[in-house]
């Protein structure tokens, strides 16, 4: 059954509408319930456009975004986003942080019912210890844990994620990756991931889709990983549908590059002609 679906999808920021497909172009996807998907692609190519459309903080130009059969309107709770700038309350601790999420998501449960649910995801992503901090007394990947817990106790039927370990250090991204597919594992809830990594991508997902770069951006082909899980990052690197796969991806986007950078080589910028002022009176 489908949650997500995208109908010919077009974005522009220009109210001139020869240029409707300025940014994204011609967008069509679906998503399964209770698939892993990963969009990999290059910095610009309108990843976070595309991210904001789908959690209804945008508005397609033409097409449409349905969930679960229901043209997207609005933000829901029913779809949690896991941002790549943590969005934290600088003034809220962690408990605050994500208690503000449980309160809107559940509005009728009481004060104590609300508080074991934070407490619980808090536990669940490793910072009971920290729960009385404040962002600016956690590292990164705190901070990060912080706003997949905030996503989590809001019960989502899907979790959305816009690069949200781009900005961490390896060994705090590789145990972020293992947590968030735990998690998934083990509520087995609808996941998109935006990735510019190709690693992270067929490590976490069940299909890779590429984002075309812009303007004009559009999907390529769906690139399927058939490899069993729970996925043991230590031996991928010898997992031969693992090296096809990601070999795969990466010669297709190499490929978009070359044609990329053939398409703006010729294209000739004419400079205005300015001329530095005579001050001399």
């Amino acid at each position: 059954m489908a949650i997500l679906e995208l109908k010919n999808i077009y974005k522009t920021y220009s109210p001139d509408k020869e240029y409707k497909g300025e940014i994204l172009d011609n967008i069509n996807l679906t998503i399964e319930e209770g698939e892993f998907v990963a969009i990999v692609g290059f910095s610009g190519s309108g990843k976070t456009t595309l991210v904001n459309l789908i959690n209804g903080l945008l508005k397609p130009t033409e097409g449409e975004v349905l969930f679960k059969g229901e043209k997207v309107e609005d933000t829901s709770h029913e779809r949690g986003v896991i941002f790549q700038n943590y969005s934290l309350l600088p003034w809220l601790s962690v408990f605050s942080n994500i208690e503000m999420a449980a309160k809107e998501a559940f509005p009728k449960e009481s004060k104590e019912e609300v508080a074991t649910k934070v407490k619980n995801f808090v536990e669940m992503v490793g910072l009971t210890h920290a729960i009385n901090k404040f962002p600016k007394e956690l590292s990164g990947g705190m901070r990060q844990r912080v706003s997949v817990a905030r996503a989590l106790v809001m019960d989502p039927e899907m979790i959305i994620m816009d690069e949200p370990l781009g900005a961490l250090d390896a060994l705090t991204r590789g145990n972020l990756q293992d947590e968030i597919l735990r998690i998934w594992e083990t509520n087995k809830r609808t996941a998109l991931l935006i990735t510019n990594d190709v690693d992270e991508a067929v490590y976490m997902a069940d299909r890779i889709i590429p984002l075309k770069p812009g303007p004009n951006a559009t999907l390529g082909p769906e690139f399927k990983v058939n490899i069993e899980r729970p996925r043991d990052k230590t031996t991928l690197n010898d997992n031969d549908e693992y090296k096809k796969t990601r070999n795969e991806i990466i010669a297709y986007l190499m490929d978009l590059g070359e044609e990329q950078a053939a398409t703006t080589s010729d294209v000739v910028y004419e400079l205005p002609d300015i001329q530095p002022r005579d001050y001399r009176w």
